[in-house]
């Protein structure tokens, strides 16, 4: 399970919300205690997709290298990554999988008209075969 505290959930939809018609993305910091997850900090990332950013995100290495350090710097986890999907459900696409690394949890923000809708998290298997959909709370004001 996991649960998006009120700062970061705010930063994540902002963002979401900012980048559309395109396709936003960050890594998500917190703790892990057991099968608990709490997201304490999110970073925005760049999406560096050469393509259309619209149906893709893309991000640098070095960027999700700088988020882990943050973390560690933080004595916190990371504990994933965040991206939205304008004007469609927050799915857990074929493209998402295949990119996706099994140590992370995966939330996706879906975006209408430039609007939050709703999200989901999931939890790829260890050969990026099949994502299990995770138990996701925020606050909800």
């Amino acid at each position: 399970m996991m649960h998006i505290e009120r700062g970061p959930w705010r930063e994540m939809v902002n963002h979401a919300q900012a980048a559309f018609p395109n396709e936003c993305c960050g890594a998500m910091l917190g703790t892990i205690d057991g099968d608990s997850k709490t997201v304490t900090v999110a970073l925005a990332l760049d999406n560096v997709s050469e393509g259309s950013q619209r149906a893709r995100y893309e991000l640098r290495p070095e960027d999700l290298l700088r988020a882990d350090k943050e973390a560690r710097a933080r004595k916190l986890d990371m504990i994933g990554i965040y991206h939205s999907h304008p004007d469609c459900d927050a799915y857990f696409s074929e493209t998402d999988l295949k990119n996706s690394c099994p140590w992370y949890s995966f939330v996706i923000l879906s975006v209408y008209d430039g609007v939050f809708n709703h999200a989901n998290s999931w939890l790829p298997n260890a050969e990026q075969t099949h994502a299990e959909k995770e138990e996701l709370t925020w606050p909800k004001s």
